[in-house]
């Protein structure tokens, strides 16, 4: 069995992780370029967390200029088996209130500046994406939450825009129109990507405002989102711990095919496939290309 390694993608808010025994920061170095920031390399009550501030410490990073790839990639570089990205999000819900935590299950992808796959000419690969999320973590997520008394709903559809401004009125009144349940900056292409990489993925959403859609509340007053972040962030970090004590210490296979989706998603001939693109794609797509490392990895800094 696949030992778990427990990654945690922090968002807003969420740029340190409480709790960590035997920590230390390390670069990793990948072949898609320059990750976010150092991973923190930890444990909680044994099992090995990987955390990476999506945005960078300090939040350096808008959401257009994250290079997901190289998140992933680096996450894969150091064992993570099972990913959860905690995202600050805009609720298009009049019962979905600011302070709130939405596990989601759905995302709509409405950006358009970003790298979004890992594959492309010279290896071609389709992944199934209609069930984006894995259930068993949002499982033990949903468990996680209600053993710390964390309010978090379950299942719920996720609007990523492009940004980095927020929506016009009419924009947000489309997307509620659509059914969405909330909308964010930052979880696609990660999720994309995560399923390209084999990664078990879940989505916690923290609820920060009511976008402008909300006749009581109107524009988006960042003031406001910082304040609301800061009671979120303790919740979360409460919940990812929780969520770490319990993690089963051995990888369960995912019922919605995650940890397996390459098996069945690459349709380059073998020997049509470009040489450089496998030698990036070691991390992400070695366990079925076969592909040898490439001496690139993690170091202490």
């Amino acid at each position: 069995m696949v030992k778990s390694v427990l990654g945690v993608m922090g968002g807003s808010g969420l740029y340190e992780l409480p709790g960590l025994e035997n920590v230390h920061w390390e670069t990793v170095e990948s072949p898609w370029g320059e990750p976010s920031d150092q991973v923190l390399h930890g444990e909680i009550a044994g099992l090995p967390v990987r955390f990476l501030p999506r945005h960078g410490r300090g939040h350096v990073l808008s959401p257009t200029d994250i290079n997901y790839r190289a998140n992933i990639d680096a996450l894969k570089r150091c064992g993570v088996t099972d990913l959860v990205s905690v995202s600050a999000c805009g609720s298009l819900r009049e019962d979905l209130s600011p302070g709130s935590f939405l596990l989601v299950d759905q995302f709509i992808d409405r950006t358009f500046a970003r790298e979004k796959s890992f594959f492309g000419k010279g290896c071609v690969a389709h992944v199934p994406m209609a069930h984006p999320v894995s259930p068993g973590m949002v499982d033990r997520l949903e468990a996680a939450a209600k053993a710390e008394g964390v309010p978090c709903g379950r299942g719920g559809t996720y609007l990523v825009m492009e940004g980095p401004q927020f929506s016009t009125y009419a924009e947000s009144q489309l997307y509620r129109s659509w059914g969405c349940d909330v909308i964010g900056m930052t979880n696609m292409p990660e999720a994309k990507l995560a399923r390209e990489a084999e990664l078990c993925y879940a989505t916690v959403a923290m609820v920060t405002d009511f976008d402008c859609w909300h006749p009581d509340h109107g524009d988006v007053d960042v003031a406001e989102i910082i304040r609301t972040l800061q009671g979120n962030a303790s919740n979360a970090a409460r919940l990812v711990a929780r969520l770490a004590r319990d993690f089963p210490r051995e990888h369960e296979p995912c019922a919605a095919g995650s940890d397996t989706a390459l098996e069945v998603s690459i349709l380059t001939a073998p020997d049509a496939r470009d040489p450089e693109l496998l030698k990036k794609l070691d991390a992400v797509a070695g366990r079925v290309l076969g592909c040898a490392a490439t001496g690139l990895g993690a170091s202490n800094d």
